[in-house]
């Protein structure tokens, strides 16, 4: 287990019965190393040597044992085998170097500690750690108001816990940000306002919420939110601002804090920024981001750059650009512009200005419907025309608070992509049958890359399918069973978590990083929704 707020790790051994005391030997082999990355016996040197308790390797990495004999080596163990890696196409063999060992004896009933910190002197004693990470585990749960969920929905609320870290802004040291996953990202926009209701205010922790999105405000640039910070911890640069459709989310994630907490302060605060952003768009921003006068949707993209959420991009090649007119970045611009209207009258300012926009936003969005096929264009206004390809995006355009589907279009929007798209992990990202359509998740990056978003599933998109399908039928208890499987995946991927893509054909077996925020987000925020008005 780790420590909260710290980085540090406990490995305890409890010697549980037997018939004399036993010699435990640990030896610590250690590594050096970005996570994309792999050692090569040489590649470095690393300073090891003992100290009170343990050893220090390198400049800060601790590994302690209490009451355990210490012995320093610096020895290459060769040739680890790294399956991922290899599925993966990346350099499959890595090399770790041995540090030392720790042996102590323990009797029937002892137990021993190994701490690993980049702290210098961390708390030592493991039961009053182990205690520790207990008593706050306990505190999450209470929060949540979710003890009497079952356990795997509890074990959801402890998951959610896992993604939410600390954003320095400016000389605040306590911003607070969303991993979009592990173990290869960092925190990244769009990832982290899909995110928030989920680890955030379906867990009880609305002060988390409202850290997360002070936070963000600070760096909307040009009426934008980043795409994503760097790893190191920087400020994103101009270059991160490529998403059209993170700053929408915001607008969401906004619109359901205040839902939950009534909170017309920090409402306020961000108010002007608001204001700020819907003029950008209007006026036109980054990346060709902005309304088209014509019939009043956002237009996006630009040659050699992903823009929305499907982003995957080998060398010069961006795989699905989606340039000209998305349709859940209108969903989202529609939704923006009710959700700004209705913030605008709450605080007495003027309303009229969006309502109008949402207006021209509406009636321009009846251009995505295909009535020849019954459910709505992925991209109109492209490059090529239009694309009518069956992806899920168009469920935003139901799941959403403000809708700009009737009824009847609605409906049929939910059952195609549940006839087509859904799987027992989430859905497709492209419709079977599709030219372009992938089953399989594998191989290089270009392989992988390839297939990220042409029929790979996506487990975060269970989301605003189930909420969909609550909206237009109105059954809490069906629209919660297609949780399940995803559930039940808490002891079949990540232990206790979930993962970020599944193959599109069956097994669908769990690919992409262990354990995603959104789709954690995702399913606990659908769980909530579906609940029984109390």
């Amino acid at each position: 287990w780790m420590e909260p707020g710290a980085n540090t790790t406990y490995v305890r051994y409890d010697l549980r019965r037997g018939a004399a005391p036993l010699t435990l030997s640990v030896k610590a082999v250690v590594n050096h190393r970005d996570h994309h990355g792999s050692t090569h016996a040489g590649d470095w040197r690393l300073k090891i040597e003992a100290v009170p308790g343990g050893l220090c390797v390198g400049a800060d990495l601790y590994l302690l044992g209490a009451g355990a004999a210490v012995t320093t080596a610096s020895e290459w163990y060769r040739g680890y085998w790294l399956s991922q890696e290899t599925y993966r196409g990346l350099d499959g063999l890595d090399d770790n170097l041995y540090a030392g060992q720790f042996e102590v004896v323990l009797s029937p009933g002892d137990s021993w500690t190994l701490v690993a910190s980049t702290e210098s002197d961390p708390e030592r004693d493991g039961r009053g750690a182990y205690a520790r990470r207990q008593a706050y585990e306990a505190r999450l749960l209470a929060q949540s108001g979710l003890e009497d969920a079952p356990a795997q929905v509890r074990h959801l609320v402890l998951a959610a816990d896992q993604f939410v870290v600390r954003r320095a802004v400016g000389d605040d040291p306590d911003g607070r940000s969303i991993i979009a996953g592990y173990h290869w990202f960092a925190d990244w926009g769009r990832d982290t306002m899909i995110s928030l209701p989920g680890l955030t205010l379906a867990t009880g922790r609305v002060e988390l919420a409202a850290e997360i999105l002070r936070t963000y405000v600070v760096y909307v640039d040009r009426g934008m939110l980043p795409n994503r910070f760097p790893d190191g911890g920087d400020p994103p640069g101009p270059g991160e601002y490529n998403t059209v459709d993170a700053t929408l989310w915001y607008f969401e994630a906004i619109r359901a804090y205040h839902a939950a907490t009534g909170d017309d302060g920090l409402l306020r605060e961000l108010y002007p920024t608001l204001r700020e952003i819907i003029r950008w768009h209007v006026l036109g921003t980054r990346y060709g981001i902005g309304v088209d006068p014509a019939d009043g949707l956002l237009r996006s993209g630009e040659a050699g750059v992903q823009l929305t959420w499907m982003d995957a991009k080998v060398s010069d090649w961006v795989v699905t650009p989606r340039t000209g007119k998305a349709v859940e970045v209108n969903a989202l611009w529609y939704n923006a512009l009710r959700v700004m209207a209705d913030f605008a009258r709450l605080l007495d300012e003027p309303a009229d200005r969006y309502e109008a926009l949402a207006d021209d936003a509406r009636a321009g969005f009846g251009r995505f419907w295909n009535d020849a096929l019954g459910y709505c264009c992925d991209v109109i206004d492209g490059p090529a025309g239009d694309d009518a390809s069956l992806r899920p995006n168009q469920l935003l355009a139901v799941s959403l608070r403000h809708s700009p589907l009737t009824r009847a279009q609605q409906r049929a929007v939910v059952d195609v992509c549940a006839r087509h798209l859904l799987t027992s992990h989430g859905l497709r990202s492209l419709a079977p049958g599709d030219p372009a359509y992938v089953g399989y998740y594998g191989g290089d990056q270009r392989q992988r890359d390839g297939a990220y978003h042409q029929g790979t599933v996506w487990a975060w998109l269970i989301g605003p399918f189930v909420r969909a399908h609550l909206r237009v039928y109105g059954d809490r208890a069906l629209a919660r069973s297609y949780l399940a499987p995803l559930l039940d995946h808490l002891s079949g991927g990540c232990v206790g978590s979930i993962g970020e893509i599944f193959d599109g054909e069956p097994p669908f077996a769990p690919r992409g990083a262990i354990a995603q925020a959104w789709s954690v987000a995702e399913v606990l925020h659908a769980w909530r929704v579906c609940a029984a008005p109390r």
